[in-house]
């Protein structure tokens, strides 16, 4: 199928339709089929306990998608979440960013479903799992 948007194009595509989240994120990588998504943690994202807030997690799996998906059709800002299922495995270091890593298992005309495992950077096992489904808007 082959990539319809960079690295940095997807970058200055999510700055220019998202900028509540400008600067939350950071694209790593960009494959086909797949790309890597960083949270750099700060302080808005911790909740009491020393631990990165869940809202912040889903976040991170949510645009991860989102993300992976645009790579492969392009610039389209409303493709929107239609499912979300987030298993929360292990506490994440507050200290540390996390780090998404998604493949799309499925990239139709209508629908996009991907899959993410979160990880504190530094910790060898995932702190959370993700599956997400996207309704791609018609051409």
């Amino acid at each position: 199928m082959g990539l319809k948007m960079t690295r940095d194009e997807l970058t200055t595509f999510l700055d220019q339709e998202f900028p509540q989240v400008e600067g939350d994120f950071a694209i790593e990588e960009v494959g086909d089929m797949r790309v890597r998504v960083r949270l750099l943690v700060g302080e808005r994202h911790l909740r009491p306990g020393g631990t990165v807030s869940g809202p912040s997690i889903f976040a991170l799996a949510d645009v991860t998608v989102y993300l992976a998906t645009l790579a492969m059709i392009g610039p389209k800002a409303l493709a929107v979440t239609t499912n979300c299922s987030i298993d929360f495995m292990r506490k994440p270091v507050a200290g540390v960013d996390l780090i998404a890593e998604c493949r799309l298992l499925k990239l139709g005309k209508v629908l996009s479903v991907g899959e993410v495992l979160i990880f504190s950077e530094g910790m060898e096992a995932p702190v959370a799992r993700a599956s997400l489904t996207y309704a791609i808007p018609p051409r």
